[in-house]
């Protein structure tokens, strides 16, 4: 049987999938805390926030007509000119390992750079260790404070990478 990935913007019909793949994401490494994600409302509309695509964009990924993860570029308030934040990059359980999030960063990267961003920053929590590791390799450097204003005091991990 032949498989299929697709990468695609966001559509209205993406929002429950893809909001339960990252409340379960944050409950399986214990990171489902205030100050995250898990508890904004946002995360059940994300197609409603990222509707302004000169600005921001959410990417799906699905595998096999489903939806498996996500990641997106969002102009986050308060951050520098030409800044912009990496945001709810997640992935279901089943399909991490398989090469499907660099797939969605290294285009989440090369989308931003084509919008006109310089620098990408993200923030994310000790509980998601691998995903700093897989940070890491895309280049992203280890801040001592974090930038602009995202509302997510439960992170305490802030990257950046210059594009």
């Amino acid at each position: 049987m032949e498989t299929t990935t697709l990468i695609q913007h966001i559509l209205p019909e993406h929002n429950n999938a893809i909001a339960s793949i990252i409340r379960k994401s944050l409950e399986e490494f214990g990171a489902n805390k205030k100050g995250t994600v898990y508890f904004d409302d946002s995360t059940d509309h994300l197609f409603e926030l990222f509707n302004n695509p000169s600005k921001n964009f959410y990417l799906i990924l699905t595998h096999n007509n489903e939806v498996v993860g996500g990641a997106g570029i969002y102009n986050t308030a308060g951050l520098p000119n030409n800044t912009c934040e990496l945001v709810k990059m997640y992935l279901k359980k089943e399909v991490r390992g398989l090469g499907f999030g660099y797939k969605l960063i290294t285009q989440c990267l090369q989308m931003a750079k084509n919008m006109g961003y310089k620098t990408v920053y993200l923030e994310t929590m000790p509980e998601l260790a691998k995903a700093v590791d897989v940070y890491k390799k895309f280049g992203f450097i280890n801040l001592t404070q974090p930038m602009g204003n995202s509302g997510h005091c439960g992170c305490d991990i802030w990257m950046k990478k210059e594009l």
